[in-house]
């Protein structure tokens, strides 16, 4: 099968790429190497995989990419995926991933139309959960806190309108705050790249407010075969198949247990610094993930303990 992986030289999209060379797949990797690197795709690349580098706000670039390869499936990653940036700068926010969503539905539909699997986020397009029934279902309000649910969320809509008016397969997958190898310890990332980073280096993790805030963290193993199963599940059923799909354990874990969990996969006692309290942070998020258990097969296998140690030993051997 011919695979077109957008942002595949990112965390998760490097990650699935080698899941479908794995299974025998040409794949092409449409990437700007803004915030992926082109190390991650170093296996992938000697098996057959082809890396095409360019942005997805270039129209003409993502049209003659697709136009060239004509993919059988599709996996949109590429994104602007710093909340702080976002904050700072929607304008670019929604011009990256908003814009690039465009161009990559125009292609596609132009080259026969594709199934194609989005990445979304469940984090951040239902905002805020206290006070409110948890674990989010998809039927829960969408309201984000920040200009980046915002623009995924806008990112869902034409997913939907190129479905009704064109009949393109597409479908999100609305992903809990995912980790593992090849997260960036240095980046904006996430708070178990940091976390593993600052316990190798010997320093002291920092936890903004009492530590309390709670996230649903996903392994990127588990994401990957969401993502493979939401392609199949789309090949075989085409526009029968809507979504958005939740993908994320179901299991709140605040930062504080986050914290003494990582400890336990560095083989140390984590000294945390309190920090203050950052305004407008979502202080609960959890998802379920129930339908895609339903309808996708798809359950997580990795539990958080087992997952974190598996992160903290490839960031030990990869440093």
């Amino acid at each position: 099968m011919r695979s077109l992986v957008s942002g595949g030289a990112g965390f998760i999209g490097s990650n699935l790429v080698d899941a479908l060379v794995e299974r025998g797949d040409s794949v092409l990797v449409l990437d700007d190497l803004s915030s992926g690197r082109r190390e991650n795709l170093d296996d992938a690349l000697g098996r057959g995989a082809r890396l095409a580098e360019g942005s997805m706000t270039d129209a003409e670039f993502v049209q003659s990419s697709v136009t060239a390869f004509r993919p059988e499936s599709v996996f949109h990653l590429a994104a602007q995926v710093d909340v702080r940036k976002a904050v700072a700068d929607p304008v670019f926010d929604a011009t990256v991933n908003l814009l690039g969503t465009i161009n990559l539905l125009e292609a596609v539909k132009e080259a026969g139309g594709a199934p194609l699997v989005f990445t979304s986020t469940g984090g951040a397009i239902y905002g805020e959960g206290e006070g409110r029934d948890l674990p989010f279902t998809e039927a829960a309000a969408a309201e984000p806190e920040a200009p980046y649910g915002a623009s995924k969320l806008g990112c869902e809509v034409y997913l939907g309108l190129y479905r009704r008016l064109y009949r393109l397969p597409a479908l999100a997958l609305r992903l809990g705050n995912v980790y593992g190898p090849r997260q960036d310890p240095a980046g904006e990332a996430g708070v178990v790249a940091i976390f593993c980073g600052r316990l190798r280096e010997g320093r002291a993790l920092e936890v903004f407010g009492d530590g309390m805030q709670t996230r649903d963290y996903v392994f990127v193993g588990d994401v990957v075969r969401a993502l493979v199963a939401s392609g199949a599940a789309l090949s075989e059923r085409g526009v029968e198949l809507n979504g958005p799909y939740n993908i994320g354990t179901g299991v709140e874990t605040t930062v504080v247990e986050l914290s003494e969990l990582l400890g336990r996969a560095a083989g140390v006692e984590a000294t945390v610094h309190h920090q203050p309290e950052r305004p407008g942070e979502v202080s609960r998020a959890v998802i379920d993930a129930a339908a895609a258990a339903r309808d996708l097969s798809w359950r997580p296998m990795i539990d958080l303990a087992g997952g974190l140690a598996t992160t903290y030993e490839w960031l030990a051997e990869s440093a």
